[in-house]
């Protein structure tokens, strides 16, 4: 997993806070832009006019508000791998044992060595290449083209209120009681060039972020390949080699069983040792946010000075 993890930056209890934040201004969006409708309903009765559906035109800021909620989501996003980064690491770390076997195998007289070829890599290696910056940038422009398209796209907010737009009536009649009609004046507070134009802005981000998410998606399956390729290599070159490898495994076996004892109580001391120190430094890990992150995070919690 990529991480950002380093000795300076954000403490975790600072990150899961904000990444709280950030959730909660998500919803604010959310609930901000789900009532949005195209008319309002007014009607009068007995001279008293009466209003039966609340006006809740687009909001002139319908753009700007879904990008703060993906630049909301990108950061939470990135503040919670972060998060879980970290106590994976402890985890990990407080589960290793000492097996000096996995390191340096207790030589016996074993049996000539099999090829052991190298397995392919899959799509997992592939995002592991990335730069922490390519990764994240990743993680931005999926946040981004994931919300815009849901609201553009089929069945979206947008595509809703484009379908309904043009069955709206400008008069409607209700009945206020038995055979008695009153007129009702329907209000609507977009056209449909308005929305067009909305739509049309929105696509366009969209496609611009689409086009990146599938540029990164295409260099991951670029970089597999070509190690895929490498490993082939790899594989038939270590065919050669097992031959001269058996030899030297059985000219080097009785004086390699003696030195192994030595050596695998020393490794063993300095094991817990490293494991100690490893413990102590990941526990001090902080969250350093990539500049790209950073508006948002000042924009819940203030610099140190």
């Amino acid at each position: 997993m990529k991480h950002s993890l380093a000795t300076t930056g954000l403490s975790l209890s600072q990150a899961q806070s904000i990444s709280n934040l950030c959730n909660q201004r998500v919803r604010e969006i959310d609930n901000k832009l789900s009532v949005v409708n195209n008319a309002s309903k007014q009607v009068t009765i007995d001279g008293i006019e009466y209003q039966e559906t609340q006006p809740n035109p687009m909001p002139a800021d319908a753009v700007a508000m879904l990008k703060e909620k993906s630049r909301l989501n990108a950061t939470q996003a990135f503040l919670m791998e972060n998060i879980r980064a970290k106590d994976e690491l402890l985890v990990a770390t407080r589960q290793l044992e000492f097996n000096y076997e996995t390191i340096t195998p207790f030589p016996t007289r074993e049996k000539l060595q099999l090829v052991t070829e190298l397995d392919e890599v899959g799509e997992s290696w592939g995002w592991d290449q990335l730069t922490a910056s390519e990764y994240n940038e990743y993680l931005e422009v999926e946040a981004y083209a994931a919300h815009i398209g849901q609201f553009i796209h089929n069945r979206g907010k947008l595509d809703q209120l484009r379908k309904e737009l043009p069955t709206i009536k400008t008069l409607e009649w209700l009945e206020v009681e038995a055979g008695k009609k009153t007129p009702v004046k329907v209000i609507t507070h977009h056209t449909a060039d308005d929305l067009l134009m909305l739509h049309e802005e929105l696509a366009a981000l969209h496609r611009g972020y689409e086009q990146r998410v599938n540029y990164y998606k295409a260099k991951v399956k670029n970089l597999v390949t070509a190690e895929n390729a490498r490993i082939a290599r790899a594989n038939a070159d270590e065919q050669s080699c097992v031959n001269a490898i058996n030899q030297k495994i059985i000219a080097e076996f009785e004086t390699a069983q003696n030195l192994w004892y030595d050596a695998e109580k020393q490794a063993k001391f300095e094991f817990h040792e490293v494991i100690e120190t490893q413990i102590k430094e990941i526990a001090a890990y902080r969250i350093q946010v990539p500049d790209r992150f950073q508006p948002v995070i000042d924009m819940f919690i203030t610099p140190e000075k």
